[in-house]
């Protein structure tokens, strides 16, 4: 049943899929930083391709323009909010973020290295599992649940504060393993309709299948405020979304699994500038 299941689509995707190539366009934001979009691709992928290329270049005209103005872009209230969250004093240690960072400033060019291993915890760690970590050991708060309000809106921020700034993940080392677990994640097929994330984001970008405009998937947009959901949304529960919609039984936002992919993803964006809070569909 599998088999015929791959099979059909396989042939619903000859038949449906037609040519969009992406923009021939720059992103500029807020008319002085010129971001890098497309680019020579990282060695440890550039059997695959030649050249990587942010989501932006993906979209329509009017979502690139949305997101080249902050004041234009709805992703950047969410990041207000996370700014007061900074000052706010939470917890039983009578902390706030600024209290060790001072300003949010000081944070420029961390999120470009995240997933990243912690010594200390031995463990890969997620941006946000970072900022959990702050708020139960050093502040004495309750953690965030992973993506969701409070978290994704200050990876969000961080991230909006090493916009311009080039990923640049570490996949040697002890990083090496689990990045070795994501690029496994990242090429198997799951579900009943038999699809991994290589088949959409590596072999048909540039495509279309129906209304979705297919890119390579890079995350150093993320997080990402959708069009269609009017919120951000943080790179695990798109992982989540595309498992589910190859039918398959998914992992959930911060588990090993979708920390592991995480890192993969954000390697092959190796180069690539930070967007977040990016706009897509």
């Amino acid at each position: 049943m599998r088999y015929f299941t791959g099979a059909v689509l396989a042939a619903l995707l000859s038949t449906t899929l037609a040519s969009a190539e992406p923009a021939e366009d720059t992103l500029v934001l807020n008319e002085e930083t010129q971001m890098v979009t497309r680019t020579a691709a990282p060695a440890h992928i550039s059997h695959a391709v030649d050249e990587i290329m942010s989501g932006w270049l993906f979209r329509g005209i009017e979502t690139r323009a949305m997101q080249m103005d902050d004041f234009d872009n709805p992703g950047m209230i969410f990041v207000e909010q996370a700014q007061d969250m900074w000052d706010t004093v939470e917890g039983s240690e009578g902390k706030s973020c600024a209290s060790c960072h001072e300003s949010m400033d000081s944070m420029a060019g961390v999120k470009a290295t995240y997933p990243k291993w912690n010594e200390a915890a031995g463990e890969m760690r997620t941006l946000q599992m970072q900022m959990n970590d702050c708020r139960s050991n050093r502040m004495g708060a309750e953690a965030w649940k992973y993506d969701k309000g409070p978290a994704i809106n200050m990876e969000a921020a961080l991230a909006s504060v090493s916009r311009g700034m080039p990923v640049n993940v570490a996949i040697d080392g002890p990083a090496q393993s689990t990045w070795e677990l994501g690029k496994e994640l990242y090429y198997t097929r799951t579900g009943q309709l038999e699809l991994s994330c290589a088949n959409c984001h590596e072999e048909n970008y540039g495509n279309m299948i129906r209304a979705d405009h297919l890119s390579q998937g890079q995350i150093n947009g993320f997080p990402v405020y959708r069009l269609k959901n009017t919120k951000l949304n943080g790179s695990h529960s798109r992982f989540k979304g595309c498992i589910r919609d190859t039918r398959a039984q998914t992992y959930s936002p911060g588990s090993a699994e979708f920390v592991a992919l995480e890192l993969y993803v954000a390697s092959r964006g190796n180069g690539l500038s930070v967007e977040g809070p990016s706009i897509r569909n």
